[in-house]
């Protein structure tokens, strides 16, 4: 092979391009403190980057959905409990107005304190999220529950259908809860039968035997079938707060798996993309130092001709 000066300077700047270029891409890998910059570098290495990050955000997103299921299920357990703490007070002032010491103007006045506990109760069953959702409509949660009619009845509006979303990979859990399975309706034998009646009815039905305007009297077999039928009631929400609870444990296991899974795919991928900070510091130094060594080779060789070695 012939020996030209041209081509010493060729070879010179392509080893001085080759070194620069190195030095460059480690430049930018201590920016970025990544490993991999651009997929075409390592495209088995890229590929499994972005299939860890995909997986990552799903279980994220499984996080943020099981945060919005926490705060529904909180909800419903001061709901509940609140309804809980009304039934047993309504119970209390129904024994309370069973009394035969009682007079007309004291039962109008336990009376009085049971529709404003009977209308606390409307409001718990009407309660929304911080969304403005329904809580207790099913999946009609722009539909508020119970609705008061022009005849002071209260019906039920929402349905009874539960959704379920996903909060992991094999498993959904409800966000959602009818609110005729937490305000049941109570079996009432009426003479000629068994019929349902509905919360709201049940409680307005004890209200009217404890006084009714221009009735002298308790209907006291109306007080003591109302104090049975609060039982049931509060069974009701008693049973739907005590589901509310193993939904709630369900998710906190939930959260917890999935805490310990991003933290291992984490970790994976950290091992994959994340640059080793310390020895790319001691490549790029002894990139750099090759570069200064090329350069100053370049510099004398860039002085001398092939006649110099012509004697």
């Amino acid at each position: 092979m012939q020996i030209s000066t041209n081509l010493l300077f060729e070879r010179s700047s392509t080893q001085m391009n080759n070194v620069q270029n190195d030095l460059a891409k480690s430049q930018a890998q201590i920016a970025a403190r990544k490993q991999v910059l651009n997929p075409s570098d390592a495209p088995d290495q890229a590929a499994a980057i972005t299939r860890l990050k995909s997986v990552i955000a799903r279980q994220d997103s499984y996080s943020a959905t099981l945060d919005s299921v926490q705060t529904n299920l909180d909800n419903e357990d001061t709901i509940l409990g609140n309804a809980n703490d009304v039934l047993t007070r309504l119970k209390e002032l129904a024994i309370q107005a069973n009394s035969g010491t009682q007079s007309d103007t004291s039962r109008q006045a336990i009376a009085g304190e049971m529709k404003g506990l009977r209308n606390q109760l409307l409001s718990l069953a009407n309660s929304q999220s911080t969304s403005g959702n329904f809580i207790f409509s099913g999946s009609r949660t722009r539909t508020q529950a119970f609705a008061s009619q022009s005849d002071g009845s209260v019906v039920y509006q929402g349905d009874q259908s539960r959704t379920r979303v996903a909060v992991g990979e094999q498993l959904t859990i409800n966000t959602n809860r009818p609110g005729t399975s937490a305000f049941v309706s109570v079996v009432r034998d009426n003479g000629s039968g068994a019929t349902g009646v509905g919360f709201f009815q049940s409680i307005d039905d004890l209200v009217a035997g404890v006084w009714t305007k221009g009735v002298a009297a308790p209907d006291t077999a109306a007080i003591q079938r109302g104090i049975t039928e609060m039982g049931s009631l509060q069974q009701g929400v008693v049973l739907a707060r005590s589901e509310s609870g193993s939904d709630s444990q369900v998710v906190q296991q939930q959260g917890t798996a999935l805490d310990s899974t991003k933290l291992n795919l984490q970790t994976a991928l950290s091992g994959i993309e994340d640059l080793d900070y310390a020895s790319a510091i001691t490549k790029m130094q002894q990139q750099m130092l090759s570069l200064q060594a090329a350069q100053d080779s370049f510099g004398k060789i860039s002085q001398l001709s092939l006649f110099n070695y012509i004697k």
